[in-house]
């Protein structure tokens, strides 16, 4: 599917037309702080190696471990001494969410559910927005091979949510983003990383805190490089969202001096995968990536069984998680992926875990909690709950002005007349007219014994 974007993205009180980016492939990344920084074979054909038998590939050593740790947490607000609202409204900020707790990531859903019920609780130990408490309707998003993502927008509307939060995947998101902005609501994913969001046709509604694949796969493709691999081969879902990443990460390998001599394609919905993983595997490459969802249980064990190192393997975000109840002890060990935002402080985890005590993994939880916080800011700018209004102020709210770090400290200076740069767990955040954030961490992770994710170093950049 095809979009183009011609709407005006509302700006801070006026309807300046859109200035459209230019092609992703074209975009300049400046990469920075951290001192880890062909063309793909057509579907079913690979080069070089046998089908029967071919060896495993060896160990990569990739560059060494530069910590992984969280940066200390910004001030916090005090709730008790936010000023009541001069301005209020009749109607409560009512939010709602499109987040899987079914499908095939479902493993995204409890870190971000949490992440939105952190943000609004609060909101409201703050006195709420608007003189009203934020109430908050959670739905679930399903996966593409469902309706069921349409079906919980048709309920969320007819709440008259003010947003909705989601969806995490980009392929159920291309389902409803019509929906949801033709109906006059703003959408705002903590999760959705195809390109192709930038220049969709959404009324000025669309916007997302996490950062588009172009980054993901900059950095992805420049770490397999950086761990010695020359050639490599891919296992990739066949949607927006997989075939947009293998792209980027395929340029950064290729532009490495690298080589992709094998993409083997699949779709959701499929569960057999051994004529991927057996024409990748013949093609001999230094390093494999999988680009998948839950999928990645069933094809790690038929790459491990045919000999393949876990070392040179990589992961990304859909299928970075904890898998120590998915896979036998050991067989992720040394394997490396992405995951798009920074490591998420102690003190985040806890206030997690107080939400949501079976949390085990935290991936997306900091996207998924500013993304609330900015709407509520919003709103709070706006003097109003209209969607329209609140979109308006959405990089106001997020660019120039007195930084902030939470609801508390951020509604605080806005009630006493102040602009605000609210910077989120996720990171700055500053949307840029198309509703894209314009800088972003991403986190690349290391599997433990235990098949558990463990973070190693992170790395910033700007779109």
């Amino acid at each position: 599917m095809t979009a183009t974007r011609n709407s005006a993205r509302f700006g801070i009180g006026d309807n300046a037309p859109r200035v459209a980016k230019v092609a992703a492939l074209g975009l300049g990344i400046a990469l920075f702080a951290s001192a880890c920084g062909g063309s793909t074979a057509p579907e079913g054909e690979v080069d070089g190696g046998e089908s029967s038998a071919p060896p495993a590939a060896t160990g990569l050593a990739c560059p060494e471990s530069q910590g992984g740790e969280a940066p200390e947490a910004n001030p916090k607000g005090d709730p008790s001494a936010v000023p009541e609202a001069t301005t209020t409204s009749d109607t409560p900020l009512v939010l709602g969410t499109l987040l899987p707790t079914t499908g095939a990531l479902a493993f995204l859903g409890p870190p971000e559910i949490a992440g939105t019920n952190l943000a609004v609780q609060e909101m409201n130990e703050a006195g709420g927005v608007l003189g009203q408490d934020v109430e908050i309707v959670h739905r679930d998003s399903g996966d593409t091979t469902t309706d069921i993502a349409t079906q919980s927008v048709t309920d969320l509307l007819s709440q008259d949510v003010s947003a909705i939060i989601g969806a995490a995947s980009s392929g159920v998101s291309r389902t409803v983003i019509n929906q949801i902005t033709g109906a006059g609501v703003i959408q705002i994913s903590p999760a959705n990383t195809a390109p192709d969001f930038t220049d969709w046709d959404d009324n000025g509604l669309y916007w997302r805190t996490a950062p588009s694949d172009v980054l993901q796969g900059r950095v992805l493709g420049n770490y397999i490089m950086e761990c010695g691999a020359q050639t490599v081969g891919m296992i990739t879902l066949n949607d927006a969202y997989g075939t947009g990443l293998q792209g980027f990460i395929s340029e950064a390998v290729e532009s490495a001096g690298g080589q992709v001599i094998a993409n083997e394609m699949f779709n959701e919905g499929d569960s057999q995968f051994s004529s991927q993983v057996d024409a990748v595997v013949a093609a001999e490459p230094d390093a494999i990536v999988v680009i998948s969802f839950d999928q990645v249980t069933s094809i790690i064990p038929l790459l491990t069984a045919q000999g393949i190192d876990p070392t040179t393997l990589f992961t990304v975000d859909g299928n970075t998680a904890d898998f120590s109840d998915d896979l036998d002890p050991g067989t992720l060990e040394g394997a490396r992926g992405t995951v798009p935002g920074p490591f998420t402080g102690d003190a985040f985890q806890e206030a997690l875990l107080e939400i949501d005590p079976a949390l085990t993994s935290w991936s997306y939880a900091a996207e998924s909690y500013d993304a609330a916080n900015v709407v509520a800011l919003a709103a709070e700018a706006a003097g109003s709950t209209d969607s329209e209004a609140i979109a308006a102020e959405l990089q106001s709210v997020t660019g120039e002005g007195e930084k902030c770090y939470d609801f508390a400290a951020c509604v605080t200076l806005l009630r006493d007349g102040e602009d605000i740069d609210y910077d989120g767990i996720s990171g700055p955040i500053t949307f840029d007219e198309n509703g894209d954030p314009t800088e972003a961490f991403i986190g690349i992770y290391e599997y433990d014994e235990n098949n558990i994710n463990q973070p190693i170093r992170s790395e910033t950049g700007q779109l």
